[in-house]
């Protein structure tokens, strides 16, 4: 069929959804109960080289065999979708390579298609591609895309279940989302939290724009909305947490329409709650990013060996649509309505009615409970709002870099208790993390979780890492850099705002720029009995900029006194990293210039977040032992080296620093 058949099905489509041109609210009754039948039928039809869905709500077509989504026709819209290529408008993809460094960005392209139920309540469809040896331009993967349309859902599922067989060669996999490239000439305005709400720039005004230190960031020097010209554009203002991503999207104007990506569960997420990725940016484009090295570095690429099987469902997530008359001038309407339809998607999971028998239903599943207190001091104390979760076993604080498994997290209440449920059935350690504490807990048991269990596991005893008693602190252990001083964007560059800026003050760009103009000869020095550090410890140790292209490494200098010091004991600098790039951060007391620091990390980090306006990485802590006889009554200092000095993106952000000295 051409495309002019296949623009005017979409054209036509669109009548039978124009009337849904008013808010949806999200409906109240589960998915997993009766449908309601005073809303119209699913209709599937199978052409020659498209598929249809339609539910009386939205249209959606897709490409057959590939499975790619070439039309979404909804509010009064022929197609919500970009009307360029019909093959990059809405599909999944993969960057993966074998042996070498380069990578290869392949679309999922199906090679077959499959109607696996169709009836007036539900359609689900299935796009396969099955991988042998002779398709060595593509990742070693069976690839089987579903899609879903429900009665009563005003849009559509989607999910895809991967597979590599015993025998296949190695392979590594850097990233693998979904994406939708919405029409640019409607789509302007863009929420990703509710602080982070703003019109955004259009893809002609980055094509115009001027390229700055990076392809992704482009100054606006000629933006077609004035308001904008001056600002920086890029995508990697637009991150978020797992834990906080769950709900995000574009709005248009005129009529006033929300697309949403609406994401239920993080089980098939990588890196566990604190892993961060992009959500959406200028296009304008909607992803949902399951695997990638963002805010990690390679620590996060799945990394096949040769022969090694492995199989994962991913997904289901769900693209919703609404829309409201009065959201016009105010699009913050829609935004609320998704938020609600966000959390009964989360009350829902998981499904029942994908049909695949790869995913998992909530009978088949099973859950854990416990309490969990802390111990840093004479009592054992109940945490509140701690992420604790399960996911497969390793080191302790391995589940952040984990990526081939599922995961399952949940947060204590007020009295440290906790309820993980719908685990799939699996062999499991239990995790945790806990504000105001250092470092990682770890259960000292696996965690056997079988279909319909119900595992008590009582109340669990976290004992942070401490040797010895505080004798001075600087920042807060919450895993971030966020509470220490963020500086204004240079003044070249227009603040980037957002609808409410006090959530996003460090996404700003060129924030790393402002080092070297606020320490152009001498670096940072901390008094810990004078200095606040608020105020006083830059959010990032990075290179000087002292050229073009010439970089100096830093040594920040701590300085403290000591009433008395037991020259026969240890001393403990506990180190906490809330990110690194492609660092070596090195420790001497009391002497600069010694030739072998106290302590090295040795080369580590890849990250990037110093660049990409993260606030945090990987976590990293080190424990590290100063000898009594290395510090002085009196005057002392700590002398913190970066030591990498090639780029302006090296270096660390720092999380937390104290020092402990012998018990009193």
């Amino acid at each position: 069929m051409g495309k002019n058949n296949k623009l005017s099905i979409c054209l036509l489509e669109v009548t039978m959804v124009a009337f849904t041109f008013f808010i949806v609210a999200a409906d109240s009754r589960p998915h997993n109960g009766e449908r309601n039948t005073t809303t119209p039928e699913v209709k599937l039809e199978i052409q020659t080289e498209q598929v249809i869905l339609s539910n009386g709500f939205a249209n959606i077509t897709l490409s057959k065999p590939d499975g790619h989504v070439t039309c979404i026709s909804y509010g009064g819209m022929e197609n919500l979708l970009a009307t360029k290529n019909e093959n990059d408008r809405g599909y999944w993809d993969v960057i993966w390579n074998n042996t070498g460094p380069q990578t290869t960005r392949k679309k999922f392209s199906a090679t077959s298609f499959e109607v696996i139920i169709d009836n007036e309540n539900q359609t689900e469809i299935s796009f396969k591609r099955t991988w042998n040896a002779s398709q060595s331009d593509q990742p070693p993967l069976n690839i089987d895309k579903r899609y879903i349309m429900l009665r009563d859902a005003p849009g559509f599922y989607t999910y895809s279940i991967v597979e590599r067989l015993e025998g296949w060669p190695l392979s590594y996999i850097q990233n693998l989302r979904i994406v939708f490239k919405l029409q640019e000439d409607m789509f302007h305005y863009m929420a990703v939290s509710d602080e982070r709400q703003r019109v955004m720039p259009m893809e002609v005004d980055r094509k115009t724009g001027e390229v700055l230190d990076y392809k992704e960031a482009v100054l606006l020097t000629n933006s077609t909305n004035p308001d904008l010209k001056g600002e920086v554009d890029d995508k990697y203002f637009y991150t978020n947490d797992n834990k906080d991503g769950k709900v995000y999207g574009w709005v248009s104007a005129n009529p006033p329409v929300g697309f949403w990506m609406i994401i239920p569960s993080n089980e098939f997420r990588t890196g566990g709650p604190f892993r961060q990725d992009i959500t959406t940016h200028v296009g304008p484009t909607v992803l949902s990013v399951f695997v990638s090295t963002h805010y990690a570095g390679e620590d996060l690429a799945i990394k096949f060996q040769q022969g090694e099987p492995w199989k994962k469902v991913i997904g289901p997530v769900f693209v919703y649509l609404n829309s409201d008359g009065s959201a016009k001038g105010n699009p913050s309407i829609l935004w609320d309505d998704a938020k609600k339809r966000m959390n009964q998607e989360v009350a829902n999971w998981p499904y029942e009615f994908p049909v695949s028998k790869d995913y998992i239903k909530s009978n088949q599943r099973g859950t854990v409970r416990g309490q969990i207190l802390v111990k840093d001091s004479k009592q054992d104390v109940p945490v509140s709002n701690a992420y604790i979760g399960l996911a497969p076993p390793g080191d302790v604080g391995s589940w952040q870099r984990e990526n081939k498994g599922y995961q399952f997290w949940t947060k204590t209440d007020s009295n440290g208790n906790f309820i993980i449920e719908n685990v799939i059935s699996g062999t499991y350690n239990l995790y945790a993390t806990v504000p105001g504490f250092i470092g990682d807990y770890k259960y000292t048991s696996d965690v056997e979780v079988t279909p319909g269990s119900s595992i008590k596991l009582g109340s669990l005893v976290y004992k942070p890492p401490r040797n010895g008693d505080t004798l001075w602190e600087i920042g807060v252990p919450d895993r971030t850099a966020a509470e220490f001083f963020i500086p204004n964007p240079p003044p070249q560059y227009k603040v980037h705002k957002y609808k409410n800026n006090s959530e996003s003050i460090f996404r700003q760009y060129g924030l790393w720029k402002q080092y070297s103009v606020l320490y152009p000869t001498n670096d940072l020095v901390y008094n810990v009995e004078t200095s606040n550090y608020s105020r006083d410890w830059f959010y990032a140790q990075v290179t000087r900029n002292v050229g073009i292209n010439i970089f100096n490494a830093t040594t920040w200098r701590i300085i403290f006194n000591l009433t008395s010091v037991d020259k026969a004991s240890n001393y403990t600098l506990q180190l906490a990293l809330a990110a690194a790039h492609e660092a070596e951060l090195q420790v001497r007391v009391n002497d600069e210039k010694a030739e072998e620091p106290h302590f090295t990390t040795g080369f580590i980090g890849g990250d990037n977040a110093i660049a990409r306006h993260g606030i945090h990485g990987l976590y990293w802590l080190y424990s590290i032992r100063i000898q009594g006889n290395l510090l002085s009554k009196g005057a002392n200092t700590i002398f913190l080296t970066q030591t990498i000095a090639i780029t302006p993106y090296q270096g660390v952000m720092y999380d937390y620093l104290r020092l402990e000295g012998p018990h009193q």
